[in-house]
């Protein structure tokens, strides 16, 4: 299957980030193929969260400033039409809206592996993305 529009969600985890691109690798890219490297900054979240109630996982995220420009190392490297979007907004509905706003063939989002409780409370962007895209969505699980 060949897809003509990729949209690629991150958090701004440097392991998510490896693994999604590493993943989006695996698809024949074309220079007709045109990808949109998105992230989402969940604005509720960086507003009630205070850093020491964190985990530790949490808070090796990598800084805004510095993802967008690992971001613009990797559209360099593609092969293929690169566009940049960074949103404020929820995830779920801010990856979904892109999707149809580009008419994508396909959203790549990585998943946090939260299990039991926590994906109780905090939720799976994956899983609420999949119920929602009009669109297929290929999920990449952190090891």
């Amino acid at each position: 299957m060949v897809f003509k529009t990729i949209i690629v969600a991150f958090s701004n985890s440097q392991s998510d980030l490896e693994l999604v691109i590493q993943a989006l690798t695996e698809f024949h890219l074309t220079s007709e193929t045109r990808v949109i490297l998105s992230h989402v900054v969940a604005r509720e979240k960086y507003d009630l969260d205070l850093e020491v109630d964190i985990p530790k996982s949490e808070r090796e995220k990598i800084s805004l400033g510095e993802f967008e420009k690992q971001l613009q190392l990797y559209r360099e490297k593609l092969p293929c039409t690169t566009e940049l979007e960074i949103v404020m907004g929820d995830p779920t509905e801010e990856i979904v809206r892109l999707s149809n706003i580009y008419s994508a063939d396909l959203i790549v989002i990585g998943s946090r592996g939260l299990k039991g409780i926590n994906r109780i409370i905090q939720g799976s962007v994956s899983s609420q993305v999949i119920a929602e895209a009009s669109c297929s969505v290929l999920v990449v699980k952190q090891r």
